[in-house]
């Protein structure tokens, strides 16, 4: 666990991430320490809406078993809501969205990232979660939307 505090911390020195997350649960998962983390995050460019990422981080036992001891895996579910009134700010309109939160997944290349996309068609905030990795992508995401509909 300390190691991939360190790693962790490492990582987090050399990037700027665009929200900061807190930890609201952790999930055991089996008796060689591996567990469910769950971090929420508020976007910080959309007043009231808070978004909950569960990921998958290896104990202490999993990593000397397989010997990749400063990788996690690419796995991500998420889920967002309203938790307020809703006030949208300056936030990037293209179809490529705009990184709103960022977290390492190794020492170095992998990362787990959220997106935001706004379908003004549809007047949604789509939220996407998946892994970055310089070599080799991944075809791991999750998806949630907010409606933005005035009763």
């Amino acid at each position: 666990m300390a190691l991939r505090n360190t790693a962790t911390w490492l990582f987090a020195l050399t990037i700027c991430s665009p929200a900061a997350a807190d930890q609201v649960g952790n999930v055991d998962v089996d008796w060689l320490g591996n567990d469910i983390v769950i971090e929420a995050f508020a976007d910080p460019k959309v007043e009231g809406v808070t978004c909950h990422v569960a990921y998958f981080e290896r104990g202490l036992i999993d990593r000397l078993q397989k010997g990749n001891w400063f990788e996690d895996p690419s796995n991500s579910s998420i889920a967002c809501r309203q938790t307020g009134v809703i006030s949208i700010g300056d936030i990037d309109r293209s179809d490529e969205g705009e990184s709103v939160f960022s977290e390492g997944r190794s020492i170095i290349w992998k990362s787990l990232k959220v997106k935001r996309i706004f379908d003004e068609a549809n007047q949604t905030l789509i939220y996407i979660s998946h892994a970055r990795d310089v070599q080799d992508g991944s075809a791991k995401m999750s998806i949630s939307t907010v409606p933005l509909f005035n009763p």
